[in-house]
């Protein structure tokens, strides 16, 4: 029994019309259906943060949420962070303070900041450190993660 469901999925401003079963992820949905490939699976189970996406301004584990799910949702991916040609200040911090090595899990952490300093730019050092604690990287060792994100912070907030 195959049955579908046909949704409208608003990912980055535009609108992607697809049918997905009620199971299907919306991770799967985003890399396979839209042709968004820079959100990551890894776990699967909502453990690594791969897979991070903001869904209505909320950091959201893509893989533990379906599809059908985000329906009518404003979903914002990796792709959706830069402006043309300018990156973000997250993205450019992340480069600059060499907060990448494999680059599996940057987009995850991308989202995870990007939404919390949106919503909170005023956030304390530990603070940022404990959200962040939630994701995980098996090359950098977070250190220069930590930087790249606190850096972005700074110039986010004008400081």
């Amino acid at each position: 029994m195959n049955d579908k469901t046909a949704i409208t999925l608003n990912v980055n401003g535009r609108d992607y019309d697809v049918a997905v079963e009620a199971r299907r992820t919306l991770a799967d949905t985003i890399r396979d259906d839209c042709g968004l490939t820079g959100t990551h699976t890894g776990c699967e189970h909502g453990v690594c943060g791969a897979c991070t996406v903001i869904v209505e301004g909320e950091p959201v584990r893509a893989c533990l949420m379906f599809a059908v799910q985000a329906q009518g949702k404003e979903i914002r991916t990796v792709e959706g962070l830069a402006t043309g040609t300018t990156l973000s200040a997250l993205q450019q911090s992340f480069i600059d303070n060499h907060g990448l090595q494999c680059g599996f899990c940057t987009p995850g952490f991308l989202m995870l900041a990007t939404a919390v300093l949106e919503k909170e730019p005023d956030i304390d050092d530990e603070e940022l450190k404990d959200i962040l604690s939630s994701n995980l990287c098996r090359c950098t060792g977070y250190r220069n993660i930590i930087a790249a994100v606190t850096a972005a912070a700074k110039e986010m907030r004008g400081s």
